[in-house]
């Protein structure tokens, strides 16, 4: 992780470096003067985008990978469409095809993932009795 930081805080003073040497030397040898103003602005704005998207790209190497679909079994999520018997339904965050092992299940209900075929899940609504049950 230290020599992503290192990379990343490298290309930044470079990138830096070359809008400064082009607002500062290209842009008026062709005319155009931007005040030394507007080129801080740019420059405090690109840091911020930059600093911003290796927080969340480090964010999101750090997310422990899901092993495969068999670990979704015991997973909770919620119906974003009406299982009647097949739907949609949220589980860490993504969307998954599912079918009620039991029934129609609204939207909005909490459910847990009881097992799977193919891509798509087997859920039930969640309950304290079907919670045990599918670990």
């Amino acid at each position: 992780m230290k020599g992503r930081l290192i990379i990343a805080i490298v290309s930044t003073t470079l990138e830096e470096a070359a809008l400064a040497v082009g607002v500062l030397w290209g842009l008026p040898k062709l005319g155009i003067h931007i005040p030394l103003w507007v080129l801080i602005i740019v420059m405090v704005a690109w840091a911020a985008y930059t600093v911003t998207t290796y927080r969340i790209g480090s964010r999101a190497l750090r997310k422990k990978p899901v092993d495969g679909l068999t670990a979704m079994v015991g997973s909770e999520g919620e119906v974003v469409s009406t299982l009647v018997p097949e739907g949609m339904v949220r589980i860490k965050g993504e969307l998954w095809r599912a079918k009620s092992a039991n029934g129609e299940i609204d939207t909005g209900e909490e459910v847990i993932v009881v097992g799977q075929d193919r891509l798509k899940l087997t859920v039930r609504k969640r309950s304290p009795g079907n919670l045990e049950a599918a670990k």
